[in-house]
């Protein structure tokens, strides 16, 4: 039975309280033995990934798919050399690539699964928004689909214009779409429920409500 074990969760505590060398070099087997256990459950993840969306490449891993907890500080104000949590990204070119996908975020009482498109380069989102305008039904019927509702909410509203993008007007039906700069949705989750036997059933079920969204921006970008 595959799941994020409760220790996982404590050694991110942990680490949020002592995020510095001496400590995580004293507590290197504590870490070793979390990150077994996150690369474990992105193999499970992963193998029903593959099934759902068939441009995820055969070739992809769990260690290819979890990021590094080691921050780059050399141009951020935090100086803390650690990440608090363990990151699992997913996608058709790469973990860490600019491209529509799935990513899971694992910390403790933060723990959530996001999918779509996060702040594309310009063409990508020129297309995406060209895309939506012209093909309003098929995206609305993917985004107010009632189990994508039940598990997203809407789309995040995080990162988007003031005012209406270039070449659009604002009594466009859909101006509100077409001012996101990003297209994601996020589920979060409990401590209980990321460390219950049933978590991978609960993200599979959420990737299988994502896919068709990520398929939608991947094909407008194509």
């Amino acid at each position: 039975m595959t799941i994020i074990n409760p220790q996982t969760l404590q050694f991110l505590t942990n680490l949020s309280l002592n995020n510095n060398r001496d400590w995580f070099l004293a507590n290197k087997a504590h870490y070793e033995t979390a990150l077994q256990n996150v690369l474990a459950v992105a193999d499970a993840v992963l193998a029903q990934l593959k099934i759902i969306d068939k441009s995820i490449p055969e070739t992809l891993t769990a260690k290819k798919s979890v990021m590094r907890i080691y921050r780059d500080v050399r141009f951020s104000k935090n100086k803390e050399p650690y990440k608090n949590n363990f990151g699992i990204g997913f996608s058709a070119i790469g973990k860490n690539s600019n491209y529509p996908g799935y990513y899971i975020h694992i910390q403790p009482n933060q723990s959530f699964i996001a999918g779509g498109y996060w702040m594309p380069e310009a063409q990508h989102l020129k297309a995406i928004r060209q895309e939506i305008d012209y093909n309003t039904s098929q995206f609305k019927a993917i985004i107010e689909n009632q189990d994508f509702v039940n598990c997203f909410g809407s789309l995040s509203q995080s990162d988007k214009l003031k005012t209406c993008p270039k070449g659009y007007s604002a009594d466009n039906e859909n101006i509100e779409l077409l001012k996101l700069k990003s297209f994601t949705v996020f589920h979060s989750f409990t401590n209980n429920e990321i460390t219950n036997n049933t978590i991978i059933t609960q993200i599979t079920n959420c990737l299988s409500l994502i896919y068709p969204f990520t398929n939608f921006l991947k094909n407008a970008i194509q």
